[in-house]
């Protein structure tokens, strides 16, 4: 899993692409992922059913057994793998992973998009970079809840991509769409077996938003780190 050292400076000038990852890398995903636990916990309880509880494990264990198998065209996969483990229709798995998944998340994201991100998006326009958004989940909404926009958004599940990272097909995707090569493309995430590979097959350059150094690759803590000061400045 080795990148460029992290030692190398990044050549923002020759960068016109820079695409983020969503969940961990736009905002701090386990405090979401508590809120979201409580009331998924209160829902199950005031019903007295556990159902929406099963589903949605075995929804998430799968999808990330599906990101690992690099299944094409993983979602019918993923509904009728769900539906079998708990013994319900494809139809009701759709509903509960849309409502918990998609929809009700949105509401506890409005303000919690990383400090710096908003500077750092704006410094990127002012330097003429094209903006694009590379997720496994549907983004266009939480992107827009976090009160951010982009050039280009592509998810795993869109029917032109239709596989997860680490499988570089939606990176590839929003290079051909920008009209860009991979050279001139960075990609910005939070997982290295996940985001790191897509951009390393995909031959593009990477940052790895981490608190702590990962040996072979490049990271950064914060959005106003300084690998970021060449599109900060006015």
């Amino acid at each position: 899993m080795s990148q460029a050292p992290t030692s190398e400076p990044i050549d923002w000038q020759a960068i016109e692409l820079v695409v983020f990852d969503v969940d961990g890398t736009l905002y701090r995903q386990s405090p979401l992922r508590l809120r979201m636990a409580r009331e998924m916990l209160m829902h199950a309880a005031a019903r007295r059913s556990w159902r929406h509880v099963s589903v949605l494990g075995a929804y998430r264990r799968i999808r990330e057994e599906l990101g690992e198998e690099e299944t094409d065209q993983f979602d019918a996969v993923l509904i009728d793998r769900t539906a079998q483990a708990c013994r319900v229709s494809p139809d009701l798995v759709r509903a509960i992973a849309a409502d918990w998944m998609e929809q009700r998340p949105l509401r506890h994201l409005a303000g919690r998009s990383y400090d710096g991100l908003v500077a750092l998006f704006d410094g990127l326009r002012r330097h003429g970079k094209v903006i694009g958004i590379f997720s496994d989940y549907p983004a266009a909404a939480k992107v827009q809840a976090l009160g951010l926009s982009a050039d280009h958004i592509v998810c795993a599940s869109d029917p032109h991509v239709g596989i997860l990272k680490p499988h570089p097909r939606g990176l590839q995707q929003i290079i051909s769409d920008a009209g860009v090569a991979p050279h001139q493309t960075i990609l910005i995430g939070d997982r290295v077996e996940r985001d790191g590979l897509a951009a390393q097959r995909a031959g593009t350059a990477c940052l790895i938003r981490s608190d702590k150094p990962i040996a072979g690759w490049r990271t950064f803590a914060r959005f106003d780190d300084p690998v970021f000061a060449p599109v900060l400045r006015p």
